[in-house]
């Protein structure tokens, strides 16, 4: 069971002079740590995590010595499809199961996840409930797959989560299209270019009874400790 953390970014919006995955949480984790315990939990000995670090890593070296890392050197040039890109290249062949070094969420999105994942379906979590301006949005096909993902789509269905997962069969796909991205482009990008010129079918996978948010902003990290404080 293959996982990747993107973990190289900075962490602007946020405003901490640390890795944004180090934001302590009101319960004494760190967004990291809870994502770590959530895979433990949901995959045990069989889970093999592959973090992709660049601003200040030897921060996020020294709290988490125990998974591999791969170094982004363009974190503050770069954004998330070159992370992605970088660990799709590195891990071994098969499925694998990315977040955003970002994301508080609780154990049973993974439950769910794993029901996809034994069918070998590529998917991304998403939350019909909800769609901020600032969060990546998508439409359907006729058949019900992605078509559209990104922060400027119209008429969305709901967001996604930023926790996805490509299927040994789609490995090659999404690389290509990863790396026809620009610099500047989130891995979603990749996928859209991947579904647009191969016909990858991607499934949104719905998790909006289960709690998910990225911590951009100051008020995501406050929804988040108000659940883990319930």
């Amino acid at each position: 069971m293959q996982a990747v953390i993107l973990a190289a970014g900075m962490g602007t919006r946020l405003g901490r002079p640390w890795p944004k995955p180090l934001t302590r949480l009101d319960d004494g984790r760190t967004i990291m740590q809870q994502q770590l315990e959530n895979l433990q939990q949901a995959f045990g000995d069989d889970l093999h995590v592959l973090t992709v670090v660049g601003f200040k890593l030897e921060l996020i070296l020294e709290a988490f010595p125990d998974v591999a890392y791969a170094y982004n050197e363009s974190y503050d040039q770069t954004n998330t499809n070159r992370s992605l890109l970088k660990a799709l290249r590195l891990t071994s062949p098969g499925g694998v199961l990315w977040m955003n070094g970002d994301v508080v969420f609780d154990p049973g999105v993974l439950e769910r996840a794993k029901e996809m994942m034994a069918q070998e379906r590529s998917f991304i979590c998403v939350n019909t409930a909800a769609v901020g301006d600032e969060e990546v949005k998508y439409t359907v096909d006729d058949a019900g797959h992605v078509a559209l993902l990104s922060k400027s789509v119209t008429a969305p269905l709901g967001e996604a989560v930023g926790i996805n997962y490509v299927s040994a069969g789609d490995r090659a796909s999404l690389i290509a299209g990863l790396a026809a991205c620009g610099d500047q482009d989130y891995f979603e990008r990749g996928i859209e270019l991947a579904i647009e010129r191969d016909g990858m079918q991607v499934f949104p996978l719905d998790i909006t009874e289960y709690f998910a948010v990225e911590v951009d902003f100051e008020e995501d990290l406050s929804r988040a400790n108000a659940h883990l404080g319930r």
